[in-house]
Parts: C-alpha cells; sequence; structure tokens
C-alpha cells in the first residue's frame, strides 16, 4: 500500500481525483474481454500442481450449481476484473470475498464475531475488485433461491451500500477506533431474529458448540486405548510414515513463527496423529493435513489445519506485494484483515519448497446457510458481508480517499449491482461449460464427495 497524504483534505481529494480514472458508473458495464480464456482451461491450468487424485472432487463440487462454480473460479474471476479500468485505491484485497467466505466465529476471548474467514487469495489491490466479487456473489446466490432479477440486483446493491456507509462511517473515526471496530453478537441477532425467533439462541450458540472438543468424536476413534484420527477416504485419509515424520519435523518450523506466550501453551500439547484432508471448493487438490494434538489427557484435543498456500490467483494481474513467501503472505493478510485472528495462526516452509500455513481446525466459527434464505434474509445477509468487507478494507487502505471516491449519492452502488447482474450471466454460461467438459470427458468429476 501507497503512503497516503498527511491530511484529511489531501486524502478526500486523492479519492475524488481517481473518480476520474475509474468513474463511478464505468464499474457496472462489463463486457468479456477479447480472448477471454476458456474457463475450463482456466481451471485446468490452476490443477497442475495439485493432486491429481482430488482434482475430480473439485470439478464434482464446481458442477453442483453456477454458486458452486463461482467459489472455485477465483482465478477466473480475477482475469476478467483485471481487463477492466480500476480505481488504483489500493487495499489488501481478500482475493475471494463471497458470500460464504464471510462467517461467524468466537474471538480467543470468546466473544462471537462476523468477519472474512477466508484469506487463500489475499493480496494488495484495488478495493472494488473485492466489492463486485461479494456483489455478484448475492446476486448468483439470489438467482439461485428463486429470486427475481429485480430481486437479485437489489441484493447485490445492498452490499455495495453497506460497503461504502460503513467505509464513510469508519472515514471520520481515529486509527485506533477504525483497529479494534468489530461485528459482534448484538449485529448478528437481527438476522438470526428474521429467520424466525425460536431460532435465535441455537444460531448464536453453534459458533460456540464448535470447538475441538466438540469435534473429537467425530473425527477421532479409539484405537489400542489411545485416540487416533478417523480414516474416511478420499475426504480424511492417513498418511503414510514419510509424510507423518515430515510433519512432526516441520511442526517445530510452524512453532517459531508464534508469539513467545503462544509456543509456551502449544508446547503443552503433545502431537499424536495426522491425515490428510479435503477441504472447500477452490482448494481442493491442494495439500492439506489435520493434526491431532492432545493437552491435559486424550480428553484435551487440539486440531490443527496445515494448508499448502500458493501464488494468489491476483499476482499475475497486479504489482509485486511485500511477502515472497506464499504462507507468510496468507497470515500476514489475514493479520490485518480479521478483526481477531486464531492465535494458533503461523507459516513455515515444508518438503520440497512448499509453502504451508497453520491454523486451528476448528477456530468456533460457522457459514450462513445462504441457499435457504428468503429474499429478505439474503439482503439482510449481503448488507452485513458489506459492512464486514469495508471493516476489513479500512485497516489497510486509505478509508478517507476510498469514502471520498464512493459519495455519499447511490451511483457507485447501483453500478457494482449492474454488473454483478452481468457477471451471474457469465457465471452461469462457464458453469455451462464446466458441464459440458464433464459430459464429453475433458474433466472427470466426482459428485457427492
Amino acid at each position: 500500500m501507497s503512503v497516503t497524504p498527511a491530511g484529511p483534505a489531501e486524502r478526500a481529494a486523492l479519492g475524488r481525483a481517481a473518480r476520474k480514472r475509474a468513474p463511478r458508473g464505468s464499474h457496472g458495464a462489463w463486457i468479456p474481454a477479447a480472448g477471454r480464456p476458456d474457463p475450463v482451461a482456466v481451471l485446468e491450468r490452476q490443477a497442475a500442481d495439485r493432486i491429481p487424485e482430488l482434482l475430480p472432487i473439485r470439478y464434482g463440487r464446481m458442477a453442483v450449481s453456477p454458486f458452486a462454480f463461482l467459489r472455485g473460479a477465483a482465478a477466473l474471476m480475477a482475469a476478467d476484473l483485471a481487463a477492466q479500468q480500476h480505481s488504483g485505491l489500493t487495499v489488501q484485497l481478500c482475493g475471494d470475498a463471497h458470500l460464504l467466505n464471510f462467517g461467524a466465529f468466537a474471538s480467543p476471548q470468546g466473544a462471537l464475531l462476523f468477519d472474512l474467514t477466508d484469506f487463500d487469495e489475499t493480496y494488495p489491490g484495488p478495493f472494488e475488485w473485492d466489492v463486485k466479487r461479494l456483489a455478484a456473489s448475492a446476486a448468483v446466490a439470489a438467482r439461485e433461491n428463486g429470486h427475481t432479477d429485480a430481486q437479485a440486483h437489489r441484493t447485490a446493491q445492498e452490499a455495495a451500500t453497506a460497503y461504502r456507509t460503513t467505509m464513510r462511517r469508519l472515514a471520520n473515526r481515529g486509527e485506533l477506533a477504525v483497529w479494534y471496530d468489530r461485528i459482534g453478537a448484538d449485529d448478528i441477532r437481527p438476522l438470526a431474529r428474521s429467520a424466525g425467533r425460536r431460532r435465535v439462541p441455537g444460531s448464536l450458540a453453534r459458533p460456540r458448540r464448535r470447538t475441538s472438543l466438540q469435534a473429537l468424536d467425530r473425527l477421532t476413534e479409539t484405537v489400542d486405548g489411545g485416540r487416533r484420527l478417523v480414516h474416511d477416504p478420499p475426504v480424511l485419509d492417513p498418511v503414510g510414515k514419510p509424510d507423518m515424520a515430515a510433519l512432526r519435523k516441520i511442526f517445530n518450523d510452524y512453532r517459531s513463527t508464534l508469539s513467545e506466550e503462544r509456543r509456551l501453551l502449544l508446547d503443552r500439547y503433545h502431537f499424536v496423529d495426522a491425515a490428510r484432508k479435503v477441504v472447500g471448493v477452490g482448494s481442493v487438490g491442494t495439500r492439506c493435513f489435520v493434526t491431532l494434538l492432545t493437552g491435559r489427557d486424550t480428553g484435551d484435543p487440539l486440531f490443527l489445519q496445515i494448508k499448502e498456500a500458493g501464488r494468489s490467483v491476483l499476482e499475475e494481474h497486479l504489482p509485486n506485494g511485500a511477502y515472497v513467501h506464499p504462507a507468510h503472505r496468507v497470515v500476514a493478510g489475514q493479520r490485518l484483515l480479521q478483526a481477531s485472528v486464531d492465535m494458533f495462526l503461523g507459516w513455515m516452509t515444508g518438503p520440497q519448497g512448499r509453502a504451508y500455513y497453520w491454523r486451528q481446525l476448528r477456530d468456533v466459527k460457522c457459514c450462513a446457510d445462504i441457499a435457504g434464505m428468503s429474499h429478505g434474509e439474503l439482503v439482510r445477509y449481503a448488507r452485513l458481508c458489506g459492512r464486514a468487507l469495508a471493516r476489513a478494507h479500512a485497516r489497510s487502505g486509505d478509508r478517507i480517499a476510498i469514502a471520498a471516491y464512493l459519495g455519499s449519492g447511490d451511483g457507485f452502488d447501483h453500478a457494482v449491482a449492474d454488473f454483478a447482474l452481468r457477471y451471474a450471466d457469465r457465471t452461469a454460461l462457464d458453469h455451462k461449460a464446466l458441464e459440458a467438459a464433464i459430459t464429453a470427458g475433458v474433466v472427470t468429476a466426482a459428485h457427492g464427495v
């Protein structure tokens, strides 16, 4: 991120000047670039360095629906956004800010928060790229829920409006106030209440129950008097002796990236078992492991996830970022964007020079069931995501310049919603292209995994 001018007036002037480079109304126009790559070819290029036997799971999950395709096609959308004129107002992007990469989780102190939850693609870039991906996901989700195009447009626009109004609010606050701003339980309750008053307590309690202890029975079994991870191929596969030895070795490298007090806490746990795990949609095929550690006794577990980090899908379209190490990039981006970060978040280099980051497998989080949302519920959820995204961007970019660029009117919001509907059309076509490739045998899909 560039150094900002000293005073608020100069920073606001910088934001207004950016309107000449990318007028706010221009964000609504989107036509596929000449020579736009085949969507399946983009996915296949990403697959080149992934575990081959897991790729059918990725394609099967992406083929489920246009929204599932959008989730896995961050690389394709990055190329589409890069072909457009942008504001030049840089923030630390999430890089994959669709509706399901937001969620509720508990802070290390036990407070319930709502925030971004995925940072694999984080990278510095124009703020509106995240806003457009969020809005496009809202439009695609609305259509899949049977909402009209007018309703889908409104859902996308409300996400952009929440982003703009939150950014303008934060532009008037001091640095520490912005840094400590967060979305808590009181902000989540109205959304839960809209789904039925009787469901509120359960909805808010669920994230707190999703702890390592709650996962113990589901993820482990008793073998020879001790706990071991269950074997559930291909989703959860045992690792061989070479991988087990390597994981034990790199555990110490990971440990060194934690602060002193967290190293002391981690040292009170003992490494017990590890397995390879399939996660997400877009990440399927990357190397990912889950480890079981125990503390005071076998009833005091800690599950850590070790996930491979590669190049962000944004890197080929933007200037070089501050971090050469891909996992360091992910960890630093999460620490910058998220209001409260998992206490065991760390990074290191593993075998064959591959980059990995570590975190709790269940850092007490949950995602919304957007498929079951009415129009009103989806609008409220999209607003919450837009607000969370603005809060994250305000920590890393020049919030005063961005707020001045956005302005007090809804021109930007409406343009982003127009883009979202157009990109929803394109996503439906790209999804059909994947289905056709599966039918033709170009790629293989494993369904229901």
